[in-house]
């Protein structure tokens, strides 16, 4: 009878922690809204996807070529946040994935673009759990984090202070990055071409 050769401990743990290693890396790339800008010109079967709601996208403006695909709605609500009142966004849009998978196909790149990166990030991650292959987040969003702002938290924290305390111009302002900060095209106009597609929908039951 013939023994089965049993693997060290070692051996397993590593071989098992390995198999974890593709989820683990499955993660969206991050690129800034020039590199967007430019594989849109230049690669094949890409598409720019805007997540925000339908407010942003009509008053506060949108890149021409960008398909909207709101993550979350407004709900309407007013709330303090910390110093602050702001409208509260709805729960998230239970259709989004399903809504993009109807459109695209799973190896289309798709560009994710929000304000700031904030929704872009949870919605790249929820298409990539999904099974698309290409998705890039493009973390400087539309209109760019508050001013100003580095991915060190600790900078973050001790210039933002020296920002507010000094009275700096554009201190907690936008646009200081992003899509209209590097000059891209963006427009107010709507193309039905490019709204949310249940939109759509309504406006042809309108019509009946």
């Amino acid at each position: 009878m013939k023994k089965i050769p049993i693997l060290p401990l070692g051996v397993f743990l590593l071989v098992w922690a390995l198999s974890f290693v593709p989820a683990l890396a499955q993660e969206p790339k991050d690129i800034l809204s020039i590199e967007a800008y430019d594989m849109l010109n230049t690669v094949p079967n890409t598409y720019l996807i805007d997540v925000r709601t339908r407010a942003e996208y009509q008053f506060i403006g949108h890149p021409p070529m960008a398909y909207l695909f709101p993550y979350y709605f407004w709900n309407g609500n007013l709330a303090k946040k910390g110093e602050n009142w702001e409208y509260q966004f709805s729960k998230k849009n239970k259709s989004f994935v399903d809504d993009i998978s109807k459109k695209y196909q799973k190896t289309n790149n798709l560009l994710i673009i929000c304000r700031d990166g904030t929704r872009s990030i949870l919605a790249a991650r929820d298409l990539i759990k999904s099974g698309f292959k290409n998705i890039y987040n493009v973390k400087d969003g539309f209109e760019g984090p508050y001013f100003p702002y580095f991915e060190d938290e600790n900078r973050l924290k001790f210039y933002r202070q020296l920002a507010k305390r000094n009275k700096i111009p554009g201190y907690n302002h936008r646009r200081f990055y992003g899509w209209q900060w590097w000059n891209l095209p963006w427009t107010y106009e709507i193309n039905t071409k490019f709204v949310y597609p249940p939109d759509l929908s309504q406006k042809e039951e309108e019509k009946k």
